[in-house]
């Protein structure tokens, strides 16, 4: 029978990760402090350690973590998911990092594969992805199960020396993911080098990427190292890499394969060592079959792919986003108090937000500059969030929960979700909404078949 450590400072914490490990016919412990759990581990053989990352005030799971990970793996537990949690978590040695609030489902599958994994390899130490408990000003921000999903994938590949293509929605934060993977990477001391290369004829893309010599053309009086020179022990990102031409595409792809670039003008090719991320908002998988990106560039640059969710797919972060982007104008503006009603947040959360991250970011800047009173109302965020639908999504969110007179089943479901949405998707804050207790809460999830989003 495997053997599972638990250790949290939080007793139903313990008692509900007790639960759910029992229910898999495994044997579990818990800790309810270090000390604990090293009480547990001197005197049994441990197969799986999942821990809290808060902890003690003077030891923490991270510190929990460095002593029992040859021992077994290790999992660690937060509150508070960002990218920082996810590559702190990875550089100590964790197994896999989870962010509360957690699905049953999704913490036994890891459980599992943590436990699978030390079975077939006997190795406790995965050291393939990095993760703190700290959100860095300006980076990226959220904490929706796509956005977990998306630091641990920023973790995996940041110390790599891979291509990687970053696809989404414009507005979305491609850009802040590129940056994110060059904090994190080796190369973090060196250069961030960013080109829009969608904003650029074709000559004027090769000139800036590539740089020239004197004489190349008319004005060029003078050598130049272009922008992938520059990224020399850094990194180069190439925005809109789908908008480039067939032609530049060619000599993209020969940097690329030879690691060498040829300044306009020139004889001789430099060797440059930049890494290269690129990002568009295109279906480039289309673009090759169409005819309109070559299909050996795609494969060169999306040796890894990972995909920025639009907005709407992570409308639990629009509070945490919303409020960050207000902090941001007020403290700019000097704006001394300024707050979001709840009928605005929910006005912002029901709105579909094509243009992402970047437009909400628009909409508080508007709000603030046309606010009347000291709370943000929905009159004074942009008008095209005051349409009728969204203004009635946002006032009346109760009426469409019984107006097609649903079973009773179904009309708990339906009120978990309006509450979970309510609460900007903390479950704390739901549980004390619904008065029950946090595991309460979780088994009504489970039971319901609500994923993390709140969908």
């Amino acid at each position: 029978m495997k053997h599972i450590l638990v250790v949290d400072d939080d007793q139903d914490s313990c008692e509900l990760l007790r639960e759910i490990f029992s229910a898999e016919g495994w044997h579990v412990d818990t800790a309810l402090s270090p000390s604990q759990a090293f009480s547990v581990a001197e005197k049994e053989k441990i197969d799986l350690v999942v821990s809290d990352v808060n902890l003690e005030a003077n030891q923490s799971g991270l510190d929990l973590l460095k002593d029992l990970r040859t021992q077994c793996p290790v999992i660690l537990v937060t509150g508070f998911g960002t990218l920082d949690s996810a590559v702190e978590a990875a550089r100590e040695g964790a197994w896999d990092f989870i962010s509360k609030p957690f699905k049953v489902q999704e913490v036994v599958a890891i459980a599992r594969r943590a436990l699978e994994h030390e079975r077939n390899s006997g190795s406790a130490s995965r050291g393939a992805e990095r993760i703190s408990a700290r959100y860095e000003q300006g980076g990226l921000l959220g904490r929706s199960p796509v956005m977990i999903g998306l630091y641990k994938e920023i973790a995996r590949v940041a110390p790599t020396r891979s291509t990687i293509l970053i696809i989404g929605e414009s507005g979305a934060g491609k850009e802040l993911v590129a940056r994110s993977i060059h904090q994190h990477s080796t190369r973090s001391a060196g250069s961030f080098v960013a080109i829009n290369c969608g904003a650029l004829t074709e000559t004027l893309l090769e000139a800036e990427l590539f740089g020239h010599v004197r004489g190349a053309f008319t004005g060029a009086v003078g050598d130049r190292k272009g922008l992938w020179e520059e990224a020399a022990g850094g990194t180069l990102f190439l925005d809109e890499v789908g908008e480039t031409s067939p032609a530049f595409q060619v000599k993209l792809l020969r940097a690329l394969q030879e690691g060498e670039i040829r300044r306009v003008g020139a004889s001789k090719a430099i060797q440059v060592d930049a890494r290269i991320l690129a990002a568009t908002n295109r279906n480039l998988d289309q673009d090759v079959k169409a005819g309109k990106f070559r299909e050996d560039l795609f494969y060169r640059l999306s040796v890894v792919t990972l995909r920025v969710p639009a907005l709407k797919e992570r409308r639990t972060d629009i509070p945490l986003l919303a409020e960050h982007f207000l902090a941001t104008v007020l403290e700019r503006e000097g704006h001394k108090q300024l707050t979001l009603s709840e009928e605005s947040i929910r006005t912002l959360v029901a709105y579909s937000w094509p243009g992402n991250v970047r437009e909400l970011e628009s909409a508080i800047e508007y709000a603030v500059l046309h606010a009347r009173g000291h709370e943000i109302e929905p009159e004074d965020l942009p008008e095209k969030l005051q349409s009728a639908q969204v203004r009635a999504a946002a006032r009346s969110p109760l009426s469409a929960l019984f107006e097609d007179l649903p079973s009773l089943d179904e009309l708990e479901r339906r009120y978990l979700l309006y509450i979970l949405e309510v609460a900007g998707g903390n479950r704390t804050r739901a549980a004390e909404i619904l008065r029950v207790d946090r595991r309460t809460l979780y088994r009504m999830i489970e039971r319901y078949g609500i994923d993390s989003n709140g969908e």
